[in-house]
């Protein structure tokens, strides 16, 4: 935290990191690929935009975002320790919390907003642009609520992953080919620069507060279901529009 009120020890821990990255590019550029950097002042200059950028990003995460996160969860899990033992009606803002939060952060992910509008591009407006996103979105709110579920019973992780693999194998057998691909990338780009920090946040905070977890142990682990279960999600939603248009070519 104390680099946050230190500028200049901020970018150059950024730079640390980043450096190592653009010393690969420029040495396969010149080395491997024998053929000098074009633009080489734009290169520098985007160089530096994108060491600011990340720098600002990372700051604006431990000032704004996990703050926020923890703070949330805190909140609202001393609501549901006054609320009483059942772990439905007791945390049941903790999952209706999740799931909006999953929602939320997942239809504005920049990332999915890209691949949803490439997607429609590719297929000609076969797949639609917002309802891959929508798709994705509950898939991650569903995810992320079974997590919460996860973290305040306790069980352990394998057992919800395990059994969600296995329903993305059979849906991989049943779904159309088309999107499958689509489906396995939804699951990636889901976690990305909005999504992940609120997350872990949420976890991490909902884990350091609820009696008898384990931040190390429960606090992880929420960013697997958001990778995981958007995948179900296509795959579910092509299986219906599927489904949807062979019924209505038979009743015609």
């Amino acid at each position: 935290m104390e680099l946050l009120y230190d500028p200049i020890r901020l970018l150059l821990a950024t730079a640390k990191d980043v450096l190592p990255v653009i010393g690969l590019l420029v040495l396969f550029q010149m080395v491997v690929l024998k053929k000098p950097l074009p633009r080489p002042g734009r290169i520098i200059f985007g160089f530096c935009l994108v060491l600011v950028g990340m720098a600002c990003f990372l700051g604006g995460l431990d000032l704004a975002l996990f703050p926020v996160g923890r703070a949330m969860a805190l909140q609202l899990v001393k609501g549901a320790q006054a609320g009483g033992n059942d772990i439905w009606s007791a945390y049941g803002w903790i999952y209706l919390f999740a799931f909006l939060v999953g929602f939320s952060t997942t239809i504005a992910e920049p990332s999915l907003i890209a691949v949803a509008n490439k997607a429609e591009e590719a297929s000609h407006k076969a797949i639609s642009s917002m309802g891959l996103r929508i798709a994705v979105a509950i898939g991650v709110a569903v995810g992320i609520t079974l997590g919460t579920f996860r973290i305040v019973t306790g069980t352990p992780l394998y057992i919800y992953i395990l059994v969600g693999y296995i329903i993305v194998a059979v849906q991989t057998f049943l779904a159309p080919r088309m999107i499958i691909p689509l489906a396995y990338d939804s699951g990636g780009v889901t976690t990305s620069t909005v999504t992940v920090p609120l997350v872990a946040a949420l976890g991490l905070g909902l884990a350091s507060n609820v009696p008898g977890r384990s931040p190390v142990l429960d606090g992880f682990g929420l960013i697997a279901f958001a990778s995981l279960f958007p995948i179900i999600s296509v795959l579910g939603y092509a299986q219906l529009a599927q489904w949807l248009v062979r019924r209505r070519n038979r009743n015609e």
